[in-house]
């Protein structure tokens, strides 16, 4: 696969993550709820909106007991039955494509929120569709390199013989792509071979890129997306914009 690097985009979600961990880690136990009651109960083996849900979590550094009280608790009657999943698509600065994917009890208030956050930074919310048929939804793991002790070859060949698609060789990192429906089998193969991840869901991947160069247009852009991920409804926000 050749083209920007993904984990450029993901570098900068990570760090604000990062200073927010307890926001991330609520974020993601709703997403195990949500997964539990949507794909048909807590067995991982079983459901496998949940096991791609937890191998985020693993990634996103959660307590493995967290993890296991989160799923007991959504095994509770009416635990998460008012959340629902919904999708925001529109342009950013210069052009730019955004998808925010949102969980909400409260489908008009997080309708609002985003509308204005679109309009006062530069862009415009659109109609569903307008700008996901540019992304491919694409499992992606990202390994953890910092300290280029990983045989690239050796890396390679566990990647494609667990069943990923492609692998890129980033900065410090290896970023490997898997068919959606593989994503589970995959990183589940890797973190069995001892491989530590940086970030491992399902994504929205741009088919190509925008690199924003004027100040405002940069500015805008990335306060438009930390306010975004902020929002206690919003869960990911994929965008092409590439930022310096």
């Amino acid at each position: 696969m050749s083209g920007h690097s993904k984990w450029k985009n993901i570098q900068r979600t990570k760090g604000a993550q990062d200073a927010k961990r307890g926001k991330i880690f609520t974020k993601i136990a709703r997403e195990i709820i949500v997964a539990v009651r949507e794909g048909g109960g807590g067995v991982i083996a079983n459901n496998s909106r949940l096991a791609a849900a937890v191998a985020k979590a693993k990634a996103a550094n959660m307590p493995n007991d967290s993890i296991k009280k989160t799923i007991e608790k959504a095994l509770g009657a009416g635990v998460g039955d008012n959340y629902e999943r919904v999708t925001y698509e529109g342009y950013g600065p210069c052009g730019t494509a955004v998808i925010v994917e949102a969980m909400t009890d409260n489908r008009n208030r997080t309708a609002a929120d985003m509308r204005h956050l679109f309009d006062k930074y530069g862009g415009n919310m659109g109609a569903t569709g307008c700008v996901s048929w540019s992304f491919d939804r694409k499992g992606l793991i990202i390994i953890n390199d910092t300290d280029r002790a990983l045989d690239e070859d050796k890396v390679l060949l566990d990647a494609l013989d667990a069943g990923a698609a492609d692998v890129e060789t980033g900065e410090g990192v290896y970023e490997v792509y898997t068919a959606p429906d593989s994503f589970t089998d995959v990183s589940g193969a890797l973190e069995s071979a001892g491989y530590s991840f940086l970030s491992a869901q399902v994504e929205m991947v741009p088919q190509n890129y925008i690199t924003l160069s004027d100040p405002e247009d940069i500015k805008n852009m990335e306060k438009m997306l930390d306010l975004m991920e902020d929002s206690d409804d919003v869960q990911n926000v994929w965008h092409n914009a590439v930022l310096p």
